[in-house]
């Protein structure tokens, strides 16, 4: 079903991309891209757009959850959303198709929709134009990410649809890096206040 999402309360990281910052102490994070989905006094969440899990092609995933796959079943791997509820998936997309019900508004552009209803529309080729499917997320409790920025752990920018949906993987954290117009070398690890 097509149709217009209403905006959603936004925070201030609400609908950006966060960007880890080189020399990120937590693994699972490094080099990691998220669209900021949701961000308020009470926490955030995001979904990481840059790694792909190269061992689940989203067509097996969906035989494994039965729903068939035909011809217009696109071919791509599914993505490491986060490390929270790894089990739990997210149809991050363009909003020129969203279900009524379940879509959220992440920006003017993109939603971000958690039901079969989408898989289903998308393994038939009745679909948004762009996506990516992601399993889990990243989570922060009140405060935290607020933290982990001035710590230096993350710096944030717009966002991008074409980095999001059409950017190769590996080339989307260095063209995140690049949108804050500095190059690699510019960007310390150590944090400071002025």
């Amino acid at each position: 079903m097509t149709g217009e999402l209403e905006s959603a309360d936004e925070g201030f990281l609400h609908g950006k991309l966060l960007i880890a910052m080189p020399g990120m102490p937590d693994p699972r994070f490094d080099k990691s891209v998220i669209l900021m989905c949701s961000h308020s006094a009470e926490g955030a969440l995001g979904v990481i757009v840059n790694k792909p899990i190269d061992q689940l092609p989203f067509r097996d995933l969906l035989v494994k959850m039965d729903i068939p796959v035909t011809e217009e079943t696109p071919r791509v791997p599914v993505a490491f959303g986060g490390p929270v509820e790894t089990d739990r998936g997210f149809v991050i997309h363009t909003t020129d198709r969203v279900v009524a019900a379940s879509s959220m508004p992440v920006t003017a552009d993109i939603a971000m929709t958690p039901t079969l209803d989408m898989l289903r529309a998308i393994a038939e080729g009745r679909g948004p134009r762009r996506w990516l499917f992601a399993l889990g997320y990243a989570g922060w409790g009140p405060g935290q990410i607020e933290d982990e920025i001035a710590s230096n752990g993350w710096i944030h920018c717009e966002p991008d649809v074409g980095l999001i949906f059409d950017s190769v993987a590996g080339e989307k954290w260095p063209q995140a890096i690049a949108k804050l117009g500095a190059g690699l070398s510019g960007f310390s690890s150590d944090a400071g206040r002025a």
